[in-house]
């Protein structure tokens, strides 16, 4: 058969199957004995490797238990229809609670494993651990759910409630909570506790299950948090965990054991840290590359090899592209294992919806988002080696009897359709499959479109039945045109994320801030854009805000409201922001790059060309300090060359004066402006907003230019690299 015979042969299938569109009972031949070996359970004894992150990996296990109703109906997914089941999560999540631990401990992201375990309980293990029936089987799990769900509010200081859990049930579920799982609760939220043994963790923020998962890992450590928990200890910690909810053992792995950061690069040339960052921060650019920076070199256990090399299915669970699943991906032993493994059937969960920030701008077409095909590219264009033998078939949804007013909804959101490309799709060496997937009660209740995990696990059985008959991991296209990543691109020897953030504190403990909230705002910043290097913090002694009448900085060239003064080395801030804690935030990050240069600068004055002033031109010329008079983050080989990209030029006989000739009414940034307003840009475009007209020109393919924006250009490019590379020390490909 042809690959596209074979697609329609098995989408066909799968829609018999999930739809249960034919009577059930004994066939003859074609396609009939394949729908009779689903509904025989046929495949249920195979093993099962599934890799992802955040809800879309939660819901197709066991059901998306961060939903309310979740204990109505937690016993679905692909842990009902396959005995043995490796679920691998990606640890790079920086967010929320997870994002507060981050701070504070040296370990891997943890959120999306608590979202997981939840979804991997099952009835059986309850029963035979505490002895329960069907009824109190369901109360345990509603207890567990709310339990583990539970969102300490924000700045919230008590631990009343950690050191003993069950205090946030009702007195009915609080019953039915056996003795044995409520000591352990007490236990490991006593650990963390005021008082307690271990790292004590303020509340505030944090949902309850992620500090009893930290406890576990870290009283699993030896209390230790002067370095990271082990690969020991994290799997100790989690399997402590696993057992008293009713998971089974050995099911929840971490991708790395190792903490790490996500790194993304878009196609603009900006590469920023941190996960988080990339939701909340809208460049409006397609993503060119991930990486990750470690703090080692990726630790990953022997039993996740082992069970990847021994898989009859590899599951890429639907979620996010470059934040989730591409992560994990950038763990050397993963991807050998994967592709070690020949026999598997491997399947790419195909997202329903493009996602803002990540799959809504396509590299090929800015003014869409992602189609299937590119989806297949992406992972080429970012895992070391390419994307061979990752993958042989994408399943993703069909929706055509999606109604309008659904699609139309979610089109006001900013969300489409992912389109699968089918003919470009078999090109690359992929079988392109479609199935109704997503759950018709929620699309009816709710009018949206999410998963359904029981159809989801059945439409995973089914394929491998068919796989079993047809083969579909044997390679139908005559050519392959994936892009592929030739090296791997793992920074290691990064510190933990909470030892950046511990230094960064201690070195604004030793500058003043007034008002003293200046120095907490500071704080998120730093936090919020780890592309800040803890030595852009010692350039300036003092941050304040500045009442008008005292106000000095000329507006000649700008409306900034925030700036260095090498004079006093204060960041100062015009009190006509102070009310508004954002565009403080704009301005402190524009003086912080300001900051940067120093005490560059001897002089400046504005000279007449040497011409005259017959055609209204103007110069403008600054003179260079000596180098140990400086005080500036560049050397003086790195100052050069960003002048020079500042469009200022020394003098032939004068090195150290640099200058820029203009006509009369031809605009300019003066070079310190310039470096405090790209700084604030390159952090987060949502700050130095005003240069995005400046950058736009970055938005532009080279062959619709003509010849000086070609070089203005160019120029721009060279400014994004020298930010990247020299100001926040990027590694480059």
């Amino acid at each position: 058969m042809k690959t596209s015979e074979i697609g329609q042969y098995v989408d066909q299938l799968l829609e018999m199957v999930i739809n249960e569109t034919i009577p059930k009972g004994p066939h003859r031949g074609s396609i009939f004995g394949l729908v009779d070996s689903v509904y025989s359970r046929e495949g249920c004894d195979k093993r099962v490797v599934v890799f992802g992150g955040g809800t879309g990996l939660s819901t197709v296990v066991g059901g998306n238990s961060r939903l309310a109703e979740w204990p109505e109906n937690p016993f679905v997914g692909l842990k009902q229809e396959f005995s043995t089941m490796d679920v691998v999560v990606c640890t790079t999540d920086d967010g929320g609670s997870t994002g507060l631990l981050l701070k504070e401990l040296p370990m891997i992201g943890i959120g999306d494993f608590r979202k997981v375990l939840l979804s991997l309980i099952l009835s059986e293990n309850l029963q035979e651990t505490y002895g329960l029936d069907d009824v109190a089987t369901g109360q345990l799990v509603r207890a567990i759910h709310a339990v583990f769900n539970y969102r300490f509010p924000e700045g919230f200081r008590k631990f009343r409630c950690v050191a003993n859990p069950l205090l946030l049930l009702p007195q009915d579920l609080r019953k039915t909570v056996p003795r044995p799982l409520s000591n352990l609760l007490i236990s490991l939220g006593t650990y963390i506790s005021q008082g307690g043994d271990g790292p004590t963790i303020s509340p505030g923020g944090h949902c309850l299950g992620n500090l009893m998962l930290t406890s576990a890992i870290f009283k699993s450590a030896g209390r230790t948090i002067d370095h990271p928990p082990g690969l020991a200890a994290i799997t100790e910690g989690i399997e402590l965990l696993s057992r008293a909810i009713g998971v089974p053992p050995g099911t929840l792995h971490p991708a790395t054991a190792t903490p790490g950061q996500l790194v993304l690069r878009y196609s603009n040339g900006v590469a920023v840290r941190g996960q988080d960052k990339s939701a909340i921060t809208r460049r409006h650019l397609p993503i060119d590359r991930v990486s990750i920076e470690c703090c080692d070199a990726p630790l990953v256990s022997p039993a996740v090899c082992n069970a990847i090399r021994e898989a009859d299915i590899i599951l890429f669970a639907p979620g996010s592209l470059y934040t989730s699943i591409m992560p994990i991906l950038q763990v050397p032993a993963i991807v050998q294992a994967i592709r070690e493994n020949r026999k598997a059937l491997k399947i790419l969960g195909a997202n329903f919806l493009v996602q803002a920030g990540e799959t809504d701008i396509s590299r090929r077409r800015w003014n869409r988002g992602l189609y299937v095909s590119e989806l297949v590219e992406a992972y080429g264009h970012n895992v070391e080696g390419g994307a061979e033998g990752l993958f042989d078939v994408v399943l993703s949804a069909n929706l055509e009897h999606i109604s309008g007013d659904v699609l139309r909804n979610y089109a006001l959101e900013g969300k489409s359709p992912i389109y699968l490309d089918r003919s470009r799709v078999e090109s690359l060496g992929v079988l392109p499959l479609e199935a109704t997937v997503y759950s018709p009660e929620r699309l009816k209740r709710a009018g949206v479109i999410h998963h359904d995990p029981q159809k989801f696990a059945l439409a995973v059985r089914t394929l491998l039945v068919a796989h079993q008959r047809l083969g579909l991991n044997r390679k139908h296209a005559s050519s392959r045109t994936i892009p592929a990543r030739s090296s791997n691109n793992t920074v290691t020897g990064a510190p933990p994320l909470c030892c950046y953030y511990r230094e960064a504190d201690a070195v604004l403990a030793e500058k003043r801030f007034h008002p003293r909230s200046l120095r907490e705002i500071m704080r998120e910043i730093i936090w919020e854009n780890r592309d800040i290097r803890i030595t852009h913090l010692k350039f300036f002694r003092a941050a304040q805000i500045i009442p008008a009448s005292r106000w000095t900085r000329s507006k000649e060239w700008d409306n900034v409201l925030g700036y260095y003064d090498p004079e006093d080395g204060l960041l100062k801030i015009h009190e006509q922001v102070s009310d508004d804690p954002e565009r403080i935030r704009d301005n402190l990050l524009i003086a912080l790059g300001e900051s940067l240069l120093g005490q560059y600068v001897e002089g400046r004055c504005w000279v007449n060309p040497e011409n005259g002033n017959q055609w209204g031109a103007r110069r403008y010329e600054i003179r260079l300090r000596p180098v140990e008079e400086r005080r500036c983050f560049l050397d003086d080989g790195a100052l050069r060359t960003y002048l020079r990209l500042a469009r200022m030029m020394p003098k032939p006989h004068d090195p150290n004066t640099f200058g820029i000739t203009l006509n009369d009414r031809e605009g300019f940034l003066p070079p310190g402006l310039l470096f405090g307003l790209l700084y604030a840009w390159y952090l987060n475009n949502a700050y130095g907003e005003i240069m995005e007209y400046e950058m736009s020109l970055l938005r532009w393919p080279p062959q619709k230019l003509i010849p000086y924006q070609l070089e203005e250009r160019t120029r721009k490019q060279a400014l994004v690299r020298f930010f990247r590379n020299v100001v926040f020390q990027h590694r480059d490909e």
